[in-house]
């Protein structure tokens, strides 16, 4: 059977998985100061990033219509999936769906199924990514879709801001507040929730201990790192992506050592307890077993003869008569 995987433009396609013929890109689009930048192939980041710089407006994006969706559904493929930037960030994912539903009133049959990453970026590439892992494995339609989302639920998003202007350029954070968090270089460390909504995990001042508390966090909630991929996202900075991946590496590497001390300490502690309590028990059956033999003797003894001494007191009578005749 073939597929086909839909990854809205907020997600980061490989070459590799570009060229593989299977991922397709629905764009989102950007407007800054009424200029319309659409997020596909032509998309220019350093002339994006020098107007947003340049405005004093936020820049506002737009999800990729239903229509869009529903022409990348129409395609010579048994089984199609889409994965989406969080339904709590964008329209996206609802849009996704509302294309299947109209798809499928015209008489589409291909299965179809909607992910909500309840991430972005470089954790809707994951996904497409285990997507694409459960059809070579031959994993039938339903197969897949609950193993991807159960994936999805252990995925965690980690971000650091470099600054705060889009906040305080879209209302979030007061002018005053913006400016106070600039002068002291305050750095908020950000993560996503189980629902996809973003929350501040931390903060510092300066981008390197910034990043070092992101590490220290991702290590904190790595469960079987080994079974695990990494995977970094940046905007033209790949040096300081380097130095985070040695900084997760380290704090994991950190972590699980500690771990195992931890456990070595626990093993022994165990032991030292087993001994103690085996010898509370040899004790203990030591002092029943002497019980029962008390026991048995006393019981013994109790069944034999036992001598009797009897006294002639009629001897005894006559002879005190004696004395007192005397």
């Amino acid at each position: 059977m073939s597929y086909r995987v839909i990854v809205d433009s907020c997600g980061e396609l490989t070459l590799q998985m570009k060229e593989s013929g299977i991922f397709k890109t629905a764009s989102l689009s950007m407007e800054v100061d009424g200029f319309h930048i659409p997020d596909d192939e032509t998309f220019d980041q350093a002339d994006f990033l020098r107007r947003v710089a340049a405005s004093e407006e936020c820049p506002k994006s737009s999800c990729p219509s239903p229509e869009r969706y529903m022409e990348l559904y129409k395609c010579d493929v048994d089984r199609v999936y889409a994965v989406t930037l969080s339904g709590e960030l964008s329209g996206s994912y609802n849009s996704a769906l509302l294309g299947e539903k109209l798809y499928k009133e015209e008489g589409g049959e291909e299965k179809i199924h909607v992910f909500n990453s309840r991430s972005a970026s470089v954790g809707e590439t994951l996904i497409g990514r285990k997507i694409q892992e459960c059809e070579e494995a031959g994993m039938d339609f339903e197969q897949v879709v609950e193993t991807v989302e159960a994936y999805i639920e252990e995925q965690h998003t980690y971000f650091v801001l470099e600054n705060l202007d889009t906040l305080r350029k879209n209302g979030r954070l007061t002018g005053l507040k913006s400016l106070v968090v600039s002068a002291l270089n305050i750095k908020p460390v950000m993560g996503s929730t189980p629902e996809g909504t973003i929350c501040q995990l931390d903060k510092s001042r300066g981008m390197k201990k910034a990043l070092a508390k992101m590490a220290e966090h991702v290590a904190k909630d790595a469960v079987k790192p080994e079974e695990k991929i990494l995977a970094i996202a940046h905007c033209n900075c790949p040096e300081r992506a380097e130095v985070v991946r040695k900084l997760i590496l380290e704090k994991v590497k950190d972590r699980y050592k500690k771990e195992k001390a931890d456990r070595k300490k626990t093993m022994r502690k165990e032991k030292i307890m087993r001994n103690v309590k085996r010898c509370v028990a040899g004790v203990i059956a030591l002092a029943i077993v002497g019980w029962f033999g008390y026991s048995a003797y006393d019981l013994h003894s109790s069944n034999q003869e036992r001598a009797v001494a009897e006294v002639n007191y009629d001897s005894v009578k006559d002879y005190l008569s004696t004395l007192s005749a005397e």
